[in-house]
């Protein structure tokens, strides 16, 4: 299964400059990033060219290879794929995302995936629940290995560790992989040896950390430029009144950030679905009913703000007494996003210090505001 989420469109110079792929005798399999380049689309960068350019390489490696059947026994030997996978890391913004997307449209590999990691990991811990229902032997093991199963190649963007539970269960899960041969691809914001860093139990942890740097080639995109950030810094990104303007707004907001319509993305915590409406490379979006009127709490909310880097949140009403749980959980939603610097693209009835203004929690709804308008600066975007 093959899927593609957008990317930040990167900001196109007036006079871009010159650009030619130099490999002697081969032409770029990605072909669609350095076309981009050429027409002037996307603004010359020399640290993604070289990722692209590994890229290129690796995709070029992986022609005619298929990952190994699952083998059983005492004697079986490794497989060795053709290329080390990649590790790519960088700060946000960068463009792992679209680097990555154009990787798996031009790898000539058919069993391929291309996911999420918090989805990958919440699919494996449904299938997890289901196998422990149907056999004693190590579920975790049998999960990963079903995984792999038609696989040969594995791309997972925004690998992040956010809890014990996760950090657990991924050494066994890329252990298998790479024993199956599966290649690996993977984007994150953290060097590898940061990753799940000051995290409870730590050492137990640290072997997957030396798996990752020993299977794959860690590298990093770096570069001055935030490509998400400049995108965002040219949007407004508070529009009020509600009607066709603010909506069209907020599609043009959405449209430039991620180029593709999205689709769902359900976060499974304590048990249950969380579930964002539209979610592509880290921009997620929906209405104010639909992270507000459905009965979230804190640790809902912190979990959501955990894998977006921008919340588009459409038709925030105005807020009164009868509507008063409402907007507790959006002075709840606001703290989440505040305090994890995730950025807010919104469309309310009316500006931020109007929006609750008689109510029990009228009063404390000043702070709210406040951190609604703080939220709008350009030194608020640009800060960390």
């Amino acid at each position: 299964m093959t899927g593609v989420c957008g990317h930040v469109k990167q900001i196109a110079v007036n006079n871009p400059i010159p650009y030619r792929y130099e490999t002697p005798n081969q032409e770029p399999r990605l072909r669609h990033y350095h076309h981009l380049v050429e027409t002037g689309e996307l603004h010359p960068d020399a640290a993604q060219r070289a990722v692209a350019e590994r890229l290129d390489d690796l995709a070029g490696a992986l022609e005619g290879y298929v990952a190994p059947e699952r083998r059983r026994g005492l004697f079986k030997r490794k497989p060795q794929p053709p290329a080390k996978g990649l590790y790519i890391w960088g700060d946000v913004g960068r463009g792992k995302s679209m680097l990555m997307d154009m990787f798996v449209t031009a790898a000539p590999v058919a069993a391929k995936r291309r996911m999420h990691f918090h989805a990958f990991m919440r699919d494996f811990h449904a299938a997890l629940h289901e196998q422990r229902k149907k056999t004693e032997k190590d579920a975790v093991i049998e999960v990963a290995h079903a995984f792999a199963d038609d696989l040969t190649l594995l791309c997972l963007d925004e690998l992040q560790i956010l809890d014990i539970t996760d950090a657990m269960l991924v050494g066994r899960i890329f252990d298998t992989l790479f024993s199956r041969g599966v290649v690996v691809v993977a984007t994150s914001n953290r060097h590898p040896d940061d990753l799940y860093k000051d995290g409870l139990n730590r050492h137990l942890f640290v072997p997957f950390i030396e798996t990752i740097k020993s299977e794959l080639e860690v590298i990093e995109l770096g570069g001055e430029d935030d490509y998400r950030l400049r995108e965002l810094e040219r949007l407004e990104v508070y529009h009020s009144p509600l009607g066709p303007d603010a909506t069209a707004a907020m599609d043009r907001a959405w449209d430039s950030l991620t180029d593709t319509p999205g689709e769902p993305f359900t976060i499974t915590h304590t048990g249950r679905d969380l579930v964002i409406p539209r979610f592509a490379n880290g921009v997620g979006r929906g209405a104010f009913k639909e992270f507000c009127e459905a009965p979230l709490g804190p640790n809902d909310y912190l979990q959501i703000a955990g894998v977006l880097k921008v919340l588009i949140l459409d038709d925030i009403p105005r807020l009164s007494r009868a509507k008063n749980n409402e907007a507790k959980r959006f002075v709840t939603l606001i703290d989440a996003l505040y305090d994890n610097h995730v950025r807010l693209i919104a469309s309310a009835a009316e500006p931020p210090a109007q929006l609750y203004e008689d109510g029990p929690g009228a009063f404390e709804f000043r702070r709210t505001a406040s951190r609604l308008e703080e939220m709008q600066t350009a030194d608020w975007v640009k800060s960390e």
